[in-house]
C-alpha cells in the first residue's frame, strides 16, 4: 500500500476542502470559524513583498516565515501538499494518459523562469511596486473560488433544488432544501464584473498541465520559487540504494526533478513520493541527515544559479515594469474605492487582488476593475453603484482584507468615512428638469441627519422638492445612485471627491 501517496492526497483534499470552505463562508455574514485572510496570511511571496515594498511590518509576515522554517526542515512540502492550485493540478494532470517526458537540458532552462519571476517580483518591491500577485498560485486560486466557483455552483444547485421540488413535484426535498438555504446556499448569489476573463485565466494555468505536468509549478510560480530556494537546503532528502538504472523514477517525477543520472534537484522536488513507490527494486527512500543505512553518494544536484544574460534580463524587466506603473496612473479620478482605503498609490500597491472584499460585499457593489483605475490597478475593487450601494452598517471588507489595503474600521468610524461625494445632474433629475415630484434619493439616504436635502421652490403654481446635496454630509455611500430612477444614466453619481484615505 502506498501510504504516504495515499496521506499525501488525503492532505491535498483536505486543505483544498479548507480553502474552499474559509473563502466560501467569506460572505455577509461572516460564518467561518477560521479568518479570510488565513492562506494569504502564510504565503511568503505575498506577505514579504508587499510588507518590503510598502516598508511597512505585516502581522502576517510572522506565519509566513514559520512557512519557510518548515520548508527549510521538509523541503517544498507546500506545493505537493498543501497548494490549492497544486493540486486542481495534479487532477487535470491525471486525465492525461501518459505524461509527457522532458530532457534534463529542458528542465534545467525551464526552471530558471521562475527565479527570473522571483526577481523582477523582488527588485520591484525593493523600488516600492508590488507585483507578487500577479502569478502567486493562492491569489489565482482565491481569485477563481470567489468570483466563479462559489456564485456557479450556488445558482445552479439553488436551480436545481428548485426545479426538483416545484416542478418535478419531489416535495420531500424541501426541508433538506430549507437547511442548505441557511448554509451552504445561502451564500448570496452575485453578479462580478471581467468574471469571463478571470475564468480564463485560471483555465489557462490548469490547460498548460497537460502539456507539461505542474508546468506552473516549474516554469512561472514564484512561490514555487521562494519555496525552492529555501527546499535546496532542508534537512529531509531523498536517497538512492542500489539503483538498477530502469528510470522509471525519473518518468514518473511529475517536476521534472530526477535527473538521467539518478540525483535530483532538492529544491524540485514536492514529495509527491512517486519515486518511492514507483522504484521496482524499492531502494529510494527519503530520509534525515542522520539515517545511516542506504549510501547517498546520488543525493541531490542542485540547480546552478541564473546566468549573466538572464540577470541582465531581470535588471532590464523591472526597469520596464517600473516605468509602466508610473504610466498607469490616469484615470483614477474617477474610480471610487471601498471605505478608509489606503491611499491610491499604495492601495494598488498593498492589494493583492485575492477577492476577498467583492465575495463578503452584502450589496455587490465592489467589482473587479479592469483599466478604469489604470493598468496598474487591474482587478483592484471599486464601488459601482449600478449594481449596489456601500451598506451604511457592513465594515466586512476591511476585516477580510488581508493585506490591510482596506482599513479595519469599527463600524461607529466607518458611518463617517468618505468614499466621496453625491452630484446631481440637474440636466436630467426628474424633479430639476421635469418639475415632477421625485425624492427617491432623499429617502434612501442612510445619513441620519439626511445628506440629501430638499429644497422647495414654486413651479407653475404648485411646490416641488429638489435633492440638493449636503457635501459635508454626504459619505459617498452610492445608494442615491443604485435607487435613482432615471435610466440609462443615473440623475446622482458620486465621484472620489473628498474620499477618506488613510496612509499605510
Amino acid at each position: 500500500m502506498k501510504k504516504l501517496v495515499v496521506l499525501r492526497r488525503v492532505s491535498q483534499v483536505f486543505f483544498l476542502l479548507l480553502f474552499v470552505y474559509i473563502l466560501w463562508s467569506t460572505t455577509y455574514p461572516l460564518r467561518g470559524l477560521l479568518p479570510a485572510g488565513t492562506f494569504f496570511k502564510t504565503n511568503p511571496n505575498i506577505m514579504i513583498f508587499t510588507a518590503i515594498s510598502e516598508r511597512i511590518f505585516l502581522p502576517g509576515l510572522v506565519f509566513a516565515f514559520m512557512m519557510l522554517v518548515i520548508t527549510l526542515v521538509l523541503g517544498r512540502f507546500f506545493c505537493g501538499w498543501v497548494c490549492p492550485l497544486g493540486t486542481l493540478m495534479d487532477w487535470t494532470a491525471s486525465l492525461k494518459k501518459k505524461r509527457r517526458e522532458t530532457t534534463d537540458l529542458f528542465n534545467r532552462k525551464v526552471r530558471r523562469v521562475k527565479f527570473v519571476v522571483l526577481g523582477v517580483i523582488a527588485l520591484a518591491s525593493f523600488f516600492g511596486m508590488q507585483i507578487a500577485w500577479v502569478l502567486d498560485p493562492v491569489v489565482l486560486a482565491a481569485r477563481f473560488v470567489s468570483l466563479n466557483l462559489t456564485p456557479t455552483v450556488t445558482l445552479l444547485l439553488d436551480k436545481a433544488f428548485i426545479f426538483i421540488i416545484r416542478d418535478v413535484g419531489f416535495s420531500g426535498l424541501h426541508d433538506f432544501y430549507r437547511a442548505l438555504k441557511s448554509s451552504v446556499l445561502g451564500v448570496r448569489v452575485a453578479y462580478f464584473a471581467n468574471s469571463g476573463m478571470i475564468f480564463a485565466f485560471f483555465l489557462t494555468v490548469l490547460i498548460l498541465t497537460f502539456f507539461i505536468t505542474r508546468f506552473w509549478c516549474r516554469v512561472l510560480c514564484p512561490l514555487g520559487g521562494i519555496y525552492s530556494l529555501i527546499a535546496r537546503f532542508s534537512l529531509l532528502r531523498r536517497v538512492v540504494g542500489e539503483c538498477i538504472d530502469c528510470g522509471l523514477c525519473r518518468e514518473r517525477c511529475r517536476m521534472g526533478a530526477i535527473n538521467d543520472d539518478i540525483s535530483y534537484s532538492k529544491g524540485e522536488c514536492i514529495l509527491c513520493m512517486d519515486c518511492v513507490y514507483g522504484c521496482p527494486v524499492h531502494v529510494t527512500k527519503f530520509t534525515w541527515p542522520t539515517f545511516k543505512g542506504l549510501p547517498a553518494k546520488r543525493d541531490a544536484a542542485s540547480s546552478r544559479g541564473l546566468s549573466r544574460k538572464e540577470f541582465i534580463f531581470l535588471i532590464l524587466s523591472s526597469v520596464f515594469f517600473l516605468g509602466f506603473r508610473r504610466g498607469s496612473r490616469k484615470k483614477t479620478g474617477s474610480v471610487v474605492r471601498p471605505p478608509a482605503s489606503l491611499k491610491e498609490d499604495e492601495f494598488i500597491n498593498r492589494c493583492v487582488r485575492c477577492g476577498n472584499c467583492m465575495k463578503v460585499c452584502p450589496t455587490n457593489v465592489l467589482q473587479p476593475s479592469m483599466l478604469q483605475a489604470g493598468l496598474g490597478g487591474v482587478w483592484t475593487p471599486h464601488l459601482v453603484n449600478e449594481i449596489g450601494y456601500c451598506e451604511y452598517n457592513c465594515v466586512l471588507c476591511g476585516e477580510v482584507c488581508p493585506t490591510g489595503a482596506i482599513s479595519k474600521l469599527p463600524l461607529a468610524k466607518k458611518q463617517h468615512a468618505k468614499l466621496g461625494v453625491a452630484k446631481v445632474d440637474r440636466s436630467i433629475c426628474i424633479a430639476w428638469s421635469g418639475n415632477k415630484e421625485c425624492l427617491v434619493c432623499e429617502e434612501h439616504c442612510p445619513v441620519p441627519s439626511k445628506a440629501i436635502k430638499i429644497e422647495e421652490a414654486w413651479i407653475e403654481n404648485r411646490m416641488i422638492g429638489r435633492p440638493v446635496v449636503d457635501t459635508d454630509l454626504c459619505i459617498g455611500c452610492g445608494i442615491c445612485q443604485y435607487k435613482c430612477p432615471v435610466r440609462p444614466l443615473r440623475a446622482i453619481t458620486v465621484s472620489p471627491e473628498g474620499a477618506y484615505r488613510p496612509k499605510g
